[in-house]
């Protein structure tokens, strides 16, 4: 193909979009298979460590509010390739700057705070670039967008721990350095491919003028629920495997998150295939009822086994939630463009923090009983499809 076919074909803009959604599962799930090692290897201590993955999500929250009134500015092209070189930084920072600074977990902190700068501006960027493609099926090419997120999630786990079994855990600097290739390749590809950009909002004003608009905090709650009714299991799955099925850390690690994001990848895709038969506000509902009983089987069921299989009941029945509440944004908010893509990635942040958070804090309340801390995040699903019903209700 030549230089100029690239730059002219939309499947290429797909294409480096999927590549940036891979990246962002990169940059979230390989660092957290490395916790255990830093604090061996560096002599960091646990609290330094919950510091490493609080500041991830900090600079990732402050980098979605940013890019809300930055990005029309600088441009789309700019500010995808400007973020991918962050995450290449990042990751490539987390082999050499713990090595080059005087304190091991200052050069941590600033590779974190590359990546998280790289993921957020992914975060904000890559779904709206894909909505305003000249795509005929927009929820469907969001749907398998976001399928590449679970794949990645995957890739990362296996071949991450296939490269430690083969090579050793004490050679993860090379392999950070491999993983930042992907990122690095992907800021050359969307310097070359065709990107259609949402309108400009009018920078605070059109941010503003949202906020006054009821459909926006529906949009709004509907994200924070989704990002909560995610990570609430998505996050507990290694130590629920292991707590329930007795395994050890190692096939927890593996079985629990693996599981989760598998069935939320097939979800995805899917509803990708079959997006334009149903209507996305029914499939939604219809997905949190199943969520809930997901649960529900998480909950109470006596079989470990069984509850188990709620996890990928769960993860099966979340994946349309972040992107289906994205693809509804632009018909209930029409002209949101960057501001309204940006404040909707924020909430989704805001609710992957609480709810784990939640079944975290209510779990050690309860002298450590993972199912009862599922219990209290039961009420971002239950959320979730009372907003829709309510809708749906008010529409009738």
């Amino acid at each position: 193909m030549t230089l100029h076919a690239l730059r002219t074909d939309a499947k290429h803009t797909l294409y480096a979009a999927y590549l940036a959604i891979i990246s962002q599962a990169i940059v979230n799930n390989f660092v957290p298979l490395l916790l255990l090692t830093f604090e061996r290897e560096f002599k960091i201590s646990l609290s330094q460590i919950a510091v490493l993955v609080g500041f991830n999500f900090l600079v990732q929250l402050t980098t979605d509010f940013v890019a809300a009134f930055v990005v029309d500015k600088v441009g789309y092209r700019r500010s995808l390739v400007f973020g991918q070189f962050c995450s290449f930084l990042g990751l490539v920072g987390l082999a050499l700057l713990p090595g080059m600074t005087a304190q091991p977990f200052v050069g941590l902190l600033l590779s974190v705070a590359l990546y998280a700068i790289g993921g957020g501006m992914c975060e904000v960027l890559v779904s709206p670039v894909v909505e305003h493609s000249p795509t005929e099926k927009k929820a469907a090419a969001m749907s398998l967008l976001h399928s590449f997120y679970c794949w990645g999630h995957v890739y990362v786990v296996l071949a991450s721990s296939a490269f430690f079994l083969v090579f050793g855990i004490q050679n993860w600097r090379l392999l950070a350095i491999l993983w930042a290739l992907l990122p690095l390749v992907d800021a050359l590809y969307f310097t070359q491919v065709p990107i259609n950009q949402p309108p400009p909002q009018a920078g605070m004003h059109g941010a503003l003028k949202m906020f006054r608009q009821p459909a926006f905090w529906f949009l709004f709650v509907l994200m924070i629920c989704s990002g909560a009714s995610e990570q609430s299991v998505s996050q507990w799955a290694s130590a629920f495997a292991e707590s329930g099925l007795k395994v050890t850390k190692a096939v927890g690690d593996l079985a629990g998150p693996t599981f989760f994001a598998v069935m939320m990848g097939l979800s995805r895709v899917m509803h990708s295939r079959h997006a334009e038969r149903y209507a996305l506000h029914k499939v939604m509902l219809l997905s949190g009822l199943l969520c809930i009983a997901g649960y529900l089987m998480i909950i109470l069921s006596p079989s470990p086994l069984i509850a188990f299989l709620g996890v990928g009941i769960t993860g099966f029945s979340v994946g349309v939630f972040w992107p289906g509440t994205l693809s509804l944004a632009p018909g209930r908010l029409p002209g949101g463009g960057t501001a309204m893509y940006a404040l909707l990635a924020l909430a989704g942040d805001v609710g992957c923090s609480v709810g784990p958070s939640l079944v975290g804090f209510v779990s050690e309340g309860f002298g450590g009983m993972l199912t009862t801390g599922f219990a209290a995040s039961l009420i971002f699903p239950l959320g979730l499809v009372g907003l829709l019903a309510y809708v749906k209700k008010r529409r009738a």
